[in-house]
């Protein structure tokens, strides 16, 4: 008996769903184009929210940009529920290595104590700010409009809740439970503080959820990380012998770094949407990065002291740069 083994080609009767067909043609489509276009909710919403009877439950008119295609602001990371989490993990695993690297070799009792007390005093309060960062995410994800640029508000936050959770098991690895205690001091009634707490609570209080997209991503992490991470903790910290907290905070350095991607995609399609859009971005990244160097010049001062106010200077001009990148002239 002879057996003959041959290869059938079984065309699939449809390569994707109608909606991601009409929008991509009649190919497969990714995971992430699945899980993340077309799917807004936008019609049958059965009432009006009763705190806000003019806008419908989800409403492109509650922020004042305005695009034609909300889906054009994708997320060049292509971040969907999958990819997001095992990104993470990967990142979580290093964190748990350094965090043990650190422990197990006794180096934080090595950090001299000016260095400690200098750590603890200008990173441990910052996990209030990196919750009410989660916050304002959250917000946008609640009343943004388009998939693709609300699904990753809600991974941003979550990274927030990270960092603020790091950050307290670093209070607790250089100074035990009194070092969170003394930053939430710092940060309910400390001169330095009260200017960044303003900063955060006056974000909550922003109902535009595009511009708190600029207020919290853009203007405030955009100077704040690199200023706080890379100047101090990087430059200033390490060379006096904490390498330890910069093996700490390697995180926050990462998470920024790949972050920013997303944020300048955004802020460069929506600009180039229209003159009406760039005005209105240029406007509010103009007024909220003001008011966020203001707020972070004490906090600097508490690690640099007459330096501040050059590396503040230093960390405008680059997000200037940045902006101008993005699209923005400021």
């Amino acid at each position: 008996m002879q057996i003959d083994l041959r290869t059938v080609a079984i065309e699939p009767q449809r390569q994707a769903f109608d909606h991601l067909v009409r929008r991509f043609g009649n190919k497969p489509a990714s995971r992430y184009q699945e899980g993340s276009y077309d799917i807004q909710a936008a019609e049958n919403l059965h009432y009006r929210p009763t705190w806000d009877p003019d806008h419908q439950l989800y409403d492109a008119s509650l922020t004042r940009i305005v695009m034609a295609d909300w889906y054009a602001l994708k997320d060049p990371r292509q971040f969907y529920y999958s990819t997001y989490t095992l990104t993470r993990a990967r990142q979580q695993e290093n964190a748990e290595a350094n965090f043990s690297f650190v422990e197990s070799r006794g180096l934080a009792d090595m950090l001299p104590e000016a260095l400690r007390a200098t750590a603890l005093a200008v990173l441990l309060p910052l996990r209030h700010a990196a919750w009410g960062a989660n916050q304002n995410n959250t917000f946008v994800c609640s009343y943004g409009y388009g998939v693709v640029f609300t699904q990753p508000c809600i991974y941003h936050a979550m990274d927030n809740l990270g960092i603020a959770q790091y950050l307290s098991r670093l209070g607790l690895l250089l100074g035990d439970t009194e070092a969170l205690d003394a930053a939430k001091r710092d940060w309910m009634d400390s001169p330095a503080w009260q200017p960044l707490r303003r900063y955060v609570e006056d974000c909550m209080a922003c109902r535009d959820p595009f511009e708190l997209f600029v207020a919290q991503n853009l203007a405030m992490d955009g100077l704040l990380y690199p200023l706080i991470y890379d100047r101090i903790v990087d430059e200033h910290l390490s060379v006096q012998g904490g390498s330890a907290v910069a093996m700490l905070t390697q995180f926050m350095s990462d998470w920024f770094d790949e972050t920013r991607k997303w944020i300048d995609a955004v802020i460069k399609v929506a600009a180039a949407e229209s003159d009406a859009n760039r005005g209105l971005l240029e406007g509010w990244t103009r007024q909220w990065s003001a008011r966020a160097a203001s707020a972070l010049l004490p906090v600097a001062e508490l690690a640099l002291g007459t330096q501040a106010d050059e590396a503040m200077a230093e960390q405008l001009a680059a997000f200037k740069a940045r902006a101008a990148k993005a699209g923005l002239t400021l």
